[in-house]
């Protein structure tokens, strides 16, 4: 598990941590915000198609300056970006990446929407995303979103009208919105969805524009903007200490497996948004212009609106609680109102406002981070009235159906605390990302329970009922059950509390690389979620392929121990591939998903649950040289894929590299983005030259074009470009059918370019010099040829490769092709060696 540092500052901007739901006591300068906010009844949506395309900015703007209640729709969890902090990939990367925007959001101030649209890679097009991501069905998210939400004014991210201009993705979220706008008010559109919400008509849509969009700000000046609206997005906040763009940069660098770790921006900055569609603008200083945003805009409101103005307009920053007894009043008032939309969202933050001006502390902690189904578990209660309000803890309900009646007077700053004991039936859900419980398709996930589309997370079932009278007024709080403990490193630490199965199983390797039919034995791990686990295990197999024993016993003492077992796999004769899979049998039952926990402290501790499955290849692959040196940017799984296929395979930092540290290797492989992350290794670069000029070979994976943080990538002139093929089954043509990268030790075919997954490759050179050949030729549908994707040149002795082939997304699929284009890459040269070894003997 990994870690990744996280600035202090962040506690004095969100009342959440960021480990789990602690129970908070925000400022009185918060609560006033609150009351703020509280009082404006007016929303704003901001759509976008990834994780990190939100503008903080704007979205802070709007939260914390307008006080609307604002959200992120985020169409997709953004799977299909790389990993900057570790290495997860694919689905993997969606988990962390949603809860980096949860991060965000408790920032800025926002809230976090999504669809079910899965980011399947680049898209060039909106034309090509929206065919994979099934229009019809993201479309409908969208509106059920709007709908849901009923947001006042809707802001596109990206352009709609300038298809092919930027990632498909990109604007196919800015055609979606555009579309949806109107369907969202048209009750005859998607009238199933009539059943999760009613149909609702956003005032206004905007596209959030500069200078990017015009190609230079040059252009962007000269604009005509008698159509927009802008902002300063600079503003200071006394309350907070802070101003707008600085809250915006460390939500912005939440994405931290994206690289947006960042400087805080300060001071006077100018946001325009476009006006599209809806209800005109008169006051172009006013995005509500002609929206009532008070209380007067529901029935019933203006009274409730009366009370509240008054406790803000003389709130006490002193003593906060004094202000109860008005709060109360707004509260009783609201419970009368028919508006269910508005009665829902305000009696939530109000029972939050009472809350923390009473400095209730209310927690529900249980013993152990994780139960299995079937057990009682201990639950430890805290509560604690920091006021001199009269508050009584009338009773404690559980999501179990349990039921404890208290009756307890809660006294200024005197804790009550007590022990109960939650039961996790069989019937509970285990905790897991609900959008992958199901396998979807390469560009839908597959949700079962259509009330959970649009959410963030799964909702937590295992929860604490606070049933309190406060002055005699009854309001319940729910508190989800969490996992408080500490660390001595550390200190107070919280974590989610997890519903995982009694048993699960992985196998080390996810892939499985046989380059010859000689058996190999597979370690399999088998991990109990509760004392005294006993079954067996067998392993499920392609026909052609072998496994020894058929099954072996499991015998674990304690929960959270493992067990690991090994069995043989006995591989075909031929060139075969399939999926290789565990399943525990315990009892009557069987077991066969994996359990992952992701563990960084910028976001809160993750359990995932996947299918336990490896895939395996016998590989028909021949290579020379034994030992490679491995120089890693910012992550990627070719050091352990190719120790699978023989190699000895030795990871060296930077400073390590020198030219004895290099004379023990045949090859030198830099990991994808290298070139973009590792600040050092531009100082190393001679000696990397060098120890090619003496007969190595020297690959060097994908860097983005940007952002580079060496002068020369490679000992001749090379210039990087945005040049991808994005299209996996995109056709490969040989430039030059015979040379040695074609043709040793492996012959290469078409074959090879088969299976290949998410896409061919990124960030090829569009200019080389000449010493460098070009090997392969590749395009998208409709565009021209690009043939800088894999580039070989000798230097001195030995070889520079240079290729943006996507090896970091085919080696973890199991891409036979891949393996053995990559052998002999880093074969290249070692033929004549060979010849010239077998002379001299």
């Amino acid at each position: 598990m990994r870690k990744t540092i996280l600035s202090t500052i962040l506690a004095l901007l969100t009342f959440t941590i960021l480990q789990a739901q602690k129970p908070t006591t925000p400022s009185s300068s918060e609560i006033f915000e609150s009351i703020q906010k509280l009082n404006f009844l007016g929303s704003v949506l901001y759509i976008a198609a990834h994780p990190d395309d939100e503008n903080t900015r704007l979205i802070s703007y709007m939260a914390n300056h307008e006080k609307a209640r604002t959200a992120y729709l985020s169409i997709t969890r953004g799977d299909g970006g790389q990993n900057l902090i570790g290495p997860e990939i694919g689905e993997l990367l969606g988990v962390i990446r949603t809860q980096e925007l949860l991060a965000a959001r408790r920032i800025d101030g926002g809230e976090q929407l999504f669809t079910r649209a899965n980011d399947f890679g680049y898209s060039k097009n909106p034309e090509e995303t929206l065919a994979i991501w099934n229009k019809e069905a993201v479309l409908s998210d969208v509106v059920l979103a709007i709908r849901k939400f009923k947001p006042d004014i809707i802001i596109n991210r990206f352009d709609h009208r300038t298809p092919g201009t930027t990632h498909g993705h990109h604007t196919g979220s800015a055609m979606l919105s555009f579309e949806a706008f109107d369907l969202a008010g048209d009750k005859s559109a998607f009238p199933s969805l009539l059943k999760q919400a009613d149909p609702w008509q956003p005032k206004r849509l905007f596209f959030n524009t500069n200078s990017w969009f015009y190609r230079s700000q040059e252009d962007f000046d000269k604009a005509d903007k008698s159509n927009m609206l802008s902002f300063d997005i600079g503003t200071y906040y006394p309350l907070k200490g802070m101003s707008n763009n600085e809250i915006a940069s460390l939500a912005s660098s939440q994405h931290l497996c994206q690289g947006f770790g960042r400087l805080s921006q300060r001071g006077s900055q100018k946001e325009y948004i476009e006006f599209l569609k809806g209800d005109a603008i008169t006051n172009k200083e006013a995005i509500f212009d002609g929206i009532d945003t008070s209380w007067n805009r529901i029935k019933g409101g203006t009274a409730i609106g009366t009370v509240l103005h008054a406790v803000e307009n003389n709130f006490n920053f002193k003593d906060p609680s004094v202000h109860i007894p008005q709060l109360l009043e707004a509260y009783k008032l609201l419970q009368s109102i028919q508006d269910e939309h508005w009665k829902t969202q305000k009696t939530e933050e109000l029972k939050s406002i009472i809350e923390m001006c009473a400095g209730l502390y209310l927690e529900a902690s249980a013993e152990t981070p994780t139960s299995t189904l079937n057990q009682n578990v201990k639950i430890n209660i805290e509560a604690l009235n920091r006021s001199s309000q009269n508050i009584v803890l009338e009773s404690i309900v559980q999501n179990d159906g349990k039921t404890i009646s208290k009756n307890l007077e809660l006294k200024n700053n005197d804790p009550e605390k007590f022990e109960t004991e939650y039961y996790i039936s069989t019937e509970e859900k285990y905790t897991s990302p609900y959008w992958l419980n199901k396998k979807g398709s390469l560009g839908m996930y597959e949700v079962e329970n259509k009330a959970f589309i649009g959410l963030p997370e799964t909702p937590r079932n295992v929860v604490v009922n606070f049933n309190l009278k406060i002055n005699n007024t009854p309001i319940t709080i729910s508190k989800d059950v969490v996992y408080r403990y500490s660390k001595p490193d550390k200190g107070e630490l919280y974590r989610p509390f997890e519903i995982i199965p009694e048993a699960s199983a992985k196998i080390v390797e996810h892939v499985i690389i046989f380059s010859n039919d000689k058996e190999r034995d597979v370690t399999i791990a088998v991990k109990a979620g509760r004392d005294n686990l006993e079954g067996f295990v067998e392993v499920c197999h392609p026909k052609d392929w072998n496994v020894y024993p058929e099954k072996q016993k499991i015998s674990i003492a304690h929960k959270g121990e493992e067990q690991t077992l090994t069995f043989t796999i006995i591989p075909p004769k031929n060139q075969s591939e399939g999926y290789i899979s565990p399943i525990v049998h315990v009892n009557d039952k069987d077991y066969t998903k994996e359990l992952i926990e992701i563990n960084y402290e910028h976001i809160p501790f993750q359990t995932v649950l996947l299918p336990s499955e490896s895939k395996v290849v016998r590989l028909d692959i021949k290579k020379s040289g034994e030992n490679i040196a491995y120089i890693a940017g910012a992550g990627d799984v070719v050091p352990e894929s190719l120790q699978q296929i023989g190699y000895n395979v030795l990871t060296i930092k930077p400073e390590e590299i020198s030219t004895e540290t290099l004379s023990r290797f045949d090859a030198v492989v830099v990991g994808i983005r290298a070139y973009n992350t590792v600040e050092n290794l531009d100082f190393k670069q001679q000696l990397l030259f060098d120890f090619v000029a003496d007969g190595g070979n020297m690959i060097v994976q994908y860097n983005t074009s940007r952002g580079l943080k060496a002068d020369n990538i490679a000992p001749y002139a090379l210039k990087l470009s945005s040049d991808r093929v994005t299209d996996e089954n995109a056709e490969v043509r040989f430039l030059n059918p015979n040379h040695p990268l074609l043709n040793y030790p492996n012959k290469i075919t078409q074959k090879d370019f088969e299976g290949w997954t998410q896409e061919r490759g990124l960030y090829f050179p569009n200019s080389w010099h000449d010493k460098f050949t070009p090997v392969l030729s590749m395009n998208d549908k409709n565009e021209t040829s690009k043939d800088g994707s894999l580039l070989v040149a000798k230097y001195g002795k030995g070889y520079y490769i240079y290729t943006g082939l996507s090896f970091f997304r085919e080696f973890p699929a199991g891409v036979s092709g891949a393996y053995r284009l990559f052998a002999n890459m880093l074969s290249i040269g070692k033929e004549d060696l060979k010849l010239e070894s077998k002379l001299n003997n």
